[in-house]
């Protein structure tokens, strides 16, 4: 299976998931008197269109190069990333506003069969991010790492909505707005992720060098091509779930043209045979003057 194959499964479970758990959320939420599970409704809801998007930003950024972008459109994906990261601080934004409104507002406790569903939505929230941050390691998919941070920040919103929730049931009259509470702590949360998810995604935009455990390994197969005497310079950007790499290789100062030109061949083709994520590689023949 491929990076992009792998990558889009994975979306896919995330959007018949969040589907589902939207609609459970809020419902629970409507029938039992909780805003915390309402707001879980609403993070879940926007879910569903981020990860509409990562699914777009996935197939737009495997589509391969041509003309115009010779280095393909995987730069489509950490854009996508942004977007993504928008809408969490939406989402958080709403959440906040709402559970001011409602820590304000009188209201019912919620019922006690709402731990149940948040206790089940939970485990579900976390089996989701555990699979789908496996599936982004797999593939390379900076989305999709955004993807899988959603449904982390959907299970910790979950854990403070069942936290605020007991608070409010086992005190009870006085403290009913515990799970109105505990919704604002999430939102506080969900920003913090966003965070977490937007700066990443921002080093690939500007080429940061994050990838010296993969330098090395490029290093190590360079040094198995006959003719490869040493490896120099190693520049590094991703894009989308592929690399491009810059490498200077050092070979003997008396060898022909086209015995260097032949040996730069060698060791593209050998590199993008055992890394099977690099993308293109660029060689530059340099002359070994020991």
């Amino acid at each position: 299976m491929t990076n992009e194959q792998t990558a889009l499964k994975a979306t896919y479970f995330s959007i018949i998931g969040n589907v589902c758990l939207s609609i459970v959320k809020g419902l629970a939420g409507f029938f039992g008197n909780s805003y915390a599970l309402i707001a879980d409704a609403i993070e879940s809801t926007t879910d569903i269109f981020s990860s509409l998007l990562v699914l777009f930003g996935i197939k737009y950024s495997s589509r391969p190069a041509d003309e115009n972008h010779p280095y393909g459109h995987g730069r489509a994906e950490p854009l996508i990333t942004f977007l993504v990261v928008g809408f969490l601080i939406t989402s958080a934004t709403i959440i906040a506003y709402e559970s001011i409104s409602n820590i304000k507002t009188p209201h019912n406790l919620p019922k006690s069969w709402t731990l149940i569903v948040l206790g089940l939505i939970i485990i579900w929230k976390e089996y989701s991010f555990r699979l789908v941050m496996k599936k982004s390691k797999e593939s390379n998919s900076s989305s999709l790492r955004a993807d899988a941070w959603h449904h982390r920040s959907d299970a910790i919103t979950s854990v403070a909505a069942f936290i605020g929730i007991s608070i409010a049931l086992l005190f009870g009259k006085g403290y009913e707005s515990a799970d109105d509470w505990a919704a604002l702590f999430a939102s506080g949360f969900i920003i913090y992720n966003s965070y977490l998810i937007f700066r990443p995604a921002l080093g690939e935009i500007m080429d940061e060098h994050l990838y010296d455990d993969l330098v090395d390994e490029i290093r190590k197969v360079s040094l198995q091509v006959n003719g490869i005497i040493d490896t120099e310079k190693c520049f590094i950007r991703k894009a989308g779930m592929k690399y491009h790499v810059d490498l200077h290789a050092i070979v003997d100062a008396d060898i022909s043209v086209r015995e260097g030109h032949e040996l730069a061949h060698n060791l593209k083709d050998t590199l993008r045979m055992q890394i099977s994520e690099l993308g293109h590689v660029l060689i530059h023949i340099e002359p070994n003057e020991s």
